[in-house]
């Protein structure tokens, strides 16, 4: 969606890719049997869909690792996407970190594991 914004006496418009959206930074690490269940291109799929930038990654304890950075609202879909997983996953338990978002990524993508 694309807001359209009068600029202040000019008659002139801008979008809201015209000045700085507040993003947010997201570092999950979600825990169950998440790994081997298709859960990463499920994290995948769901921030692309949102507009996210970052990356998920399985890690050596048996989690899921995902960083990810967008609008605060937007990142708390995606979080409500981890805790319930794909259908063959089982999520026991989501551990999350919000930070500023620091706007290293430009896509969001899945990264070899540890």
């Amino acid at each position: 969606m694309k807001i359209i914004l009068p600029a202040v006496n000019t008659g002139m418009t801008m979008t809201n890719t015209d000045f700085s959206i507040e993003r947010t930074r997201l570092h999950a690490v979600v825990e169950g049997h998440v790994q081997g269940v298709g859960f990463r291109y499920y994290v995948l799929t769901h921030a692309q869909q949102l507009n996210l930038t970052g990356w998920v990654r399985n890690t050596s304890e048996g989690n899921v690792e995902v960083i990810a950075e967008g609008d605060p609202a937007d990142l708390d879909e995606l979080l409500d996407a981890l805790r319930q997983g794909p259908r063959s996953s089982f999520v026991s338990n989501v551990r999350e970190k919000w930070e500023p978002a620091r706007g290293e990524f430009h896509n969001f993508d899945v990264r070899s594991s540890w």
